[in-house]
């Protein structure tokens, strides 16, 4: 593969409502796509998915556009690529900023899986046709507004349920949603918001038999994490910390969790998101796809890389209108019995509906790699 050309359009999605969590509120999801044209005229997308604020990671949406820009996008266009699992070497040079790396080499995935005339999925082991996803509840103070939300999550039919906590949210809700839906798998989502001097109080979250608590300590701490693990029954979940198989590697040599949210922007692409599931296969570690607000172009990604028979628990995989009044596919993903449809089209399967694109986005070419390729 030789990419001709790269075209990005800057896009602002509205969420139907507010998503807080114990960073702040989010009523708008600012993403970037990107489209790579090759010589023979394909195209591979890839979402940028970095928060604007460096809350939940240190990367930015902003941070990410200059480190594309100025650095991923002239190696890309020095090489000529046989295979995207290249890529991870390709951007070695570049240290962290997994996020762009990601957008790039995801897009290099979809883009090679067109060339082969293969959906992408069929790069993958034992693809499932459909999968069970869960749903992600911000916090919602009103308890009673709260109940409604799950109770319209169990009616809809996800299969999971996780809602996020922050010190004074945490032991309330859980309690209400419990009493009133004993059997319902139920997790926790912290975001890095407790310490270790909260210890004796996230270990009453034991009485609500949990699925997992994710992430109730700082993003680079692993050994308190071990730590609260011995003194919990609860599955302590990691989300933050892992961005590559090294860090699973000492998350198990600690003990610091039984369970890890894979997130694929977050570990750089699809090559290392492989290598940690197998990982995590191989030492008994729970895996699970975690997501990023992702519009349907990484919603597909997603949704044909949980298909893998390895995933056993419901990743936060909902439907498009779960967060959206208009994606930025033509067929947006729908719930159907709790589950959702893995795409089966070329590449990861979807179109991009130009509409939206325009009504929501500002298009230009990020970068010219040829000199044919139009501005």
């Amino acid at each position: 593969m030789k990419i001709e050309k790269v075209e990005v359009y800057q896009v602002r999605l509205p969420l139907k409502s507010p998503f807080i969590t114990s960073y702040g509120r989010l009523d708008e999801k600012a993403f970037d796509l990107f489209i790579l044209t090759d010589e023979l005229g394909n195209q591979g997308f890839g979402e940028l998915v970095p928060f604007e604020q460096p809350d939940y990671v240190e990367e930015t949406l902003a941070t990410a556009r200059l480190i594309i820009n100025e650095h991923l996008l002239p190696l890309v266009a020095e090489q000529t690529i046989n295979h995207p699992r290249e890529v991870a070497t390709i951007f070695a040079q570049v240290k962290g900023n997994w996020m762009a790396k990601a957008a790039l080499e995801t897009a290099l995935w979809d883009l090679y899986a067109k060339r082969e005339g293969k959906s992408l999925k069929e790069f993958f082991n034992e693809v499932r046709p459909q999968i069970p996803v869960g749903i992600s509840l911000g916090i919602q103070t009103d308890l009673t507004l709260l109940l409604a939300q799950v109770q319209a999550a169990v009616a809809q039919g996800y299969q999971r349920v996780k809602i996020k906590i922050q010190p004074g949210y945490d032991l309330e809700p859980v309690a209400v949603i419990r009493q009133q839906f004993p059997q319902l798998p139920l997790m926790v989502d912290a975001n890095s918001a407790y310490s270790l001097a909260d210890l004796d109080h996230l270990q009453r979250l034991d009485a609500f038999h949990l699925t997992m608590i994710e992430q109730p300590f700082a993003a680079a701490d692993f050994l308190n994490h071990a730590y609260l693990q011995q003194k919990m029954q609860t599955r302590i979940c990691l989300d933050e910390n892992i961005r590559s198989v090294a860090d699973c590697q000492l998350a198990v040599a600690l003990g610091s969790c039984r369970s890890i949210n894979l997130k694929i922007p977050r570990v750089g692409g699809i090559s290392a998101a492989l290598e940690i599931l197998k990982y995590c296969q191989s030492h008994d570690l729970l895996v699970w796809l975690g997501g990023m607000f992702e519009s349907g172009v990484g919603r597909a990604l997603n949704l044909q890389f949980a298909s893998q028979a390895a995933f056993t628990f419901p990743g936060d995989l909902s439907a498009s209108e779960r967060y959206y009044y208009q994606d930025v596919i033509t067929e947006p993903f729908q719930l159907e019995n709790g589950q959702i449809k893995v795409p089966t089209g070329l590449g990861i399967g979807v179109s991009l509906d130009q509409e939206a694109l325009e009504k929501y986005g500002t298009y230009h070419c990020f970068k010219k790699i040829s000199p044919s390729a139009d501005e």
